[in-house]
């Protein structure tokens, strides 16, 4: 943990809406004149996309039906420590880029699936911001989240993350439901164990709970739209950020508190609640790194 150079994580499993935090940040960031070094989690990755599609068929010959990109067996863990203590300690780390597509390959004159060099990124920024799976994840050799200063978990209910998931890989990557199906049965083992433990380490959780029928997430037509949903959004400890609920009830109409560190808002204000929630953090981060 680090009050001179902030650590910034948003946590959660593909098709839970990470993207939403990320943008809620962006917003903070601009306004409050934040220059982030900004680390994706998908460069993490032990394998590009070609070998790793060869690493799991030779899984699968094995017998081995569990391999994916939630384990360790896929991940670099110990990379990943290793850039968020070097940050936190010197305000510097290096860092590397996955290349999903062909316009973010083209620049690097690269094929899409592959990753970048690694270069280091030198002293400078006000903080790291890492957006992925595994910005809270505790390993035997690697235990990341012990240097994250603000740790964000986004994680809808099941079955809607599975909607989103399924919708998004189809309509946006060309798979086919089939396919997609099998992708997440392959990930349940890891999910269950290495990215599930993770949100009983986060300091705030936003989870989307819909009020529609979710109950069969494979045959839905369509994805609740945030009308249809509430937000509840847990604090590990209120009293570490000093969290003022009154004033969050009172910002937030239709929202009401469920527990006395959990507050329910509509979905359609999942976004405007995370900015009013996350930007006095950040500020009190900013505060205090010019302070020491």
């Amino acid at each position: 943990m680090s009050k001179k150079h902030p650590v910034v994580a948003v946590t959660g499993s593909s098709g839970a809406g990470t993207t939403t935090v990320k943008l809620a940040f962006e917003h903070i960031f601009l306004r409050e004149g934040v220059n982030p070094l900004v680390i994706e989690g998908d460069s993490y990755h032990r394998y590009n996309r070609t070998e790793m599609k060869a690493a799991m068929q030779e899984a699968e010959d094995d017998g081995n039906q569990k391999f994916s990109h939630f384990g360790p067996q896929a991940n670099i863990f110990d990379k990943l420590e290793e850039t968020f203590k070097s940050y936190g300690e010197t305000g510097s780390c290096q860092r590397r880029y996955y290349l999903h597509s062909k316009e973010e390959a083209k620049p690097f004159g690269q094929q899409p699936g592959e990753f970048t060099a690694w270069e280091k990124i030198e002293a400078g920024t006000d903080l790291l911001f890492y957006e992925g799976l595994h910005g809270g994840v505790v390993m035997d050799d690697a235990d990341v989240a012990k240097y994250v200063d603000l740790l964000i978990g986004v994680v809808p209910i099941v079955n809607l993350e599975w909607i989103q998931k399924i919708h998004r890989d189809c309509e946006q990557r060309g798979y086919s439901a089939e396919a997609v199906t099998d992708t997440i049965l392959r990930r349940m083992y890891d999910y269950v164990h290495y990215i599930t433990p993770q949100f009983s380490r986060t300091d705030i959780n936003f989870q989307r709970v819909p009020t529609v029928d979710t109950s069969n997430p494979f045959i839905a037509r369509d994805i609740p739209t945030p009308d249809e949903s509430f937000v509840v959004i847990r604090f590990q400890d209120p009293k570490k950020f000093d969290i003022d609920f009154p004033h969050l009830l009172s910002m937030l109409s239709d929202s009401f508190m469920s527990r006395r560190n959990s507050i329910v808002v509509p979905g359609g204000k999942m976004g405007f609640a995370m900015e009013i929630i996350l930007a006095p953090i950040i500020e009190h981060m900013l505060e205090q790194r010019t302070s020491t």
